[in-house]
């Protein structure tokens, strides 16, 4: 299984500091869906892995944040795209939890309902965090420069291998031509 697992917020949809509250404040940031197709296209499975801490602060409730990604769904679905596994953490950092980003439980629930290993996969984020558990998960850091992307660049990482990309369309071109 060839898998690519995506951050949600400012890789495939634009960020707020606000936070996404609802489907109508959920835009896909251009391109973005285009190339989730294009990858279901080329043969790789595709994976969402989204702190939504939004929940947990009172934002929103689990039933909004399931029509945001039924919306999502559906946009990729119509380009000819498709989603296998969206795992998402509810909870605050104070919580604890072993699923918010930057620790592992994300990518253990998604290799658990797709039967696989995330080891060798992409795991494509525009935050520190992402390129933390890609890296504790064995998978290839890829960092867009979209929603905080270029921030995150700014800072500075101490990341091997990371590949740097200005979009996920970017990204997703340059994979597909790299492994055909």
């Amino acid at each position: 299984m060839k898998l690519v697992i995506l951050d949600r917020d400012g890789v495939i949809n634009e960020d707020s500091d606000d936070y996404i509250k609802s489907p109508d404040e959920w835009h896909p940031i251009p391109g973005s869906i285009e190339a989730i197709a294009d990858l279901t296209r080329a043969g790789f499975t595709i994976a969402v892995a989204t702190n939504q801490s939004g929940v947990g602060r009172g934002y929103y409730s689990l039933e909004t944040l399931a029509a945001m990604h039924e919306k999502m769904i559906s946009l990729v679905e119509a380009a000819g795209g498709s989603i296998a596994c969206i795992r998402f953490c509810p909870h605050v950092p104070e919580d604890n939890c072993d699923c918010r980003k930057p620790k592992p439980g994300l990518v253990r629930q998604i290799e658990n309902a797709l039967s696989c290993s995330a080891r060798g996969a992409w795991f494509v984020g525009d935050t520190d965090k992402d390129m933390e558990v890609a890296v504790t998960c064995g998978c290839h850091p890829v960092l867009v420069k979209t929603g905080k992307g270029q921030r995150t660049l700014n800072k500075g990482l101490s990341v091997k291998e990371l590949e740097v990309y200005g979009n996920l369309k970017e990204f997703a071109d340059s994979l597909i031509q790299d492994t055909q």
